[in-house]
């Protein structure tokens, strides 16, 4: 059951990158966006504990 739902989701992302590539796009760029003011403000706070 578990592994036919991978093949499942993965089928969906496989199929939403191919029907609209301009938005899978956009849900990556936005994605690597939040990635990296989640890391700068995790280095924010580790650098304001050492202060």
């Amino acid at each position: 059951m578990k592994k036919n739902l991978r093949y499942v989701a993965i089928a969906f992302v496989i199929f939403y990158l191919l029907s609209s590539p301009t938005a899978a796009a956009h849900v990556v760029n936005n994605a690597f966006t939040q990635l990296g003011r989640a890391g700068s403000q995790l280095s924010s706070f580790v650098n304001a504990l050492g202060t």
